[in-house]
C-alpha cells in the first residue's frame, strides 16, 4: 500500500480505521513481512538484497496468470520450490507432506547480501528429507562474475557429494533495480556469466545451473548458444509449458511454472524422475 493511499484511507475512515491501518503497517514492517508483500504482488524489490528468483520476470514479462497448480504432463517430473528471505521460517513439513521433494534457497546477492533465514531454510528442507541447493541472485553491474561466484561459494553455495545437495544456481535475469541488462553489452554479459561459471566450478567442482528466461537471454546475451553443453538450464515461464528455450539448450532441467503455488509461491518441476534428480545431486 502506498503512503498516499494509506493517508487517504485514514482520512476517510476516521480514527478507528486509521488505528487499524497503523497496526497493519506495523505488522508489515516486521522482518520478512513487507518484502513478502512485494513478492506476492510482483512489485519491484525495495532495495538491493531483496530480489528473489523471478523478481525481474514478474516485473518484465507480466503477472502470473496460473492457478498455482502443477501443469499436467505425461513425462516424469519431481515437484520443488524456491525460497528467499521473503518466506521467513518455512514450514518444510507441510511442503514435504504436500509432495514437494526438492528446494532451492537464496543464499546471496552481489557480494554484500546474505539471506538471514538461510540456515532455517537450507537445513530445514534437508531435515525433512528433501534434496536441496542454494542460489545466487546476480548483479553484474556491481562486481565481477568471479567475485560473486566466490562470495556465493563461501556463503552457502558450496556443494558436497552427499546425494542431498544440488549444484548452485546462478540467477541471471532482468535487473529489478534498474537497466534490464545491468548496463552491460551482450558480449560483456556473456563474459560475466562465463567468469561466474568457471570460478564457481573451480571452487566447488560443479558447473552451476543457470536460471533465466528466454526473452532476457535473447536481449542481454544475444541469445548466446555457448552454455547449453555445460550448464543445466532452469527456465522461468508462468504458463502451461516451458515454451521455447534459450539458444544452446535442447531441454530444460528445472522449470519455474508459477509464483502463486501453495504454502510458498514459487513452485517448480524437475524434468525427470526422482532417480535423475538424485544423480544430478551426486554429480
Amino acid at each position: 500500500m502506498s503512503v498516499h493511499r494509506f493517508l487517504t484511507l485514514r482520512r476517510r475512515r476516521g480514527a478507528a480505521t486509521g488505528a487499524l491501518l497503523a497496526a497493519l503497517a506495523l505488522v508489515l514492517a516486521l522482518p520478512g513481512s513487507a518484502t513478502a508483500a512485494s513478492q506476492s504482488n510482483g512489485s519491484a524489490p525495495i532495495k538491493p538484497g531483496e530480489a528473489w528468483l523471478g523478481a525481474g520476470v514478474q516485473m518484465h514479462e507480466g503477472g502470473d496468470d496460473t492457478d498455482g497448480r502443477a501443469p499436467s504432463t505425461r513425462a516424469a517430473t519431481v515437484e520443488g520450490v524456491d525460497v528467499s528471505s521473503h518466506q521467513g521460517n518455512v514450514n518444510w513439513s507441510a511442503l514435504s507432506n504436500s509432495g514437494v521433494q526438492w528446494a532451492y534457497v537464496k543464499a546471496t546477492e552481489s557480494t554484500n547480501y546474505k539471506n538471514p533465514y538461510f540456515t532455517q531454510q537450507y537445513n530445514g528442507s534437508y531435515n525433512t528429507g528433501m534434496i536441496r541447493g542454494a542460489y545466487h541472485f546476480a548483479v553484474p553491474s556491481s562486481s565481477s562474475g568471479a567475485a560473486q561466484a566466490t562470495y556465493f561459494a563461501n556463503n552457502g553455495g558450496g556443494w558436497s557429494k552427499d546425494g542431498k545437495t544440488l549444484p548452485g544456481v546462478l540467477d541471471i535475469e532482468y535487473n529489478p533495480y534498474g537497466a534490464t541488462c545491468y548496463g552491460l553489452s551482450q558480449s560483456a554479459m556473456v563474459n560475466w556469466i562465463k567468469d561466474f561459471s568457471n570460478t564457481y566450478k573451480s571452487k566447488t567442482g560443479r558447473d552451476p545451473v543457470i536460471y533465466t528466461t528466454t526473452d532476457w537471454w535473447k536481449q542481454c546475451t544475444g541469445n548466446n548458444g555457448g552454455f547449453g553443453n555445460i550448464n543445466p538450464l532452469w527456465v522461468a515461464r508462468y504458463a502451461s509449458s516451458p515454451g521455447a528455450l534459450p539458444n544452446g539448450w535442447g531441454f530444460h532441467t528445472f522449470w519455474q511454472y508459477t509464483s502463486s503455488g501453495p504454502i510458498v509461491g514459487d513452485h517448480n518441476q524437475f524434468n525427470g524422475a526422482y532417480d535423475r534428480l538424485k544423480a544430478l545431486a551426486n554429480g
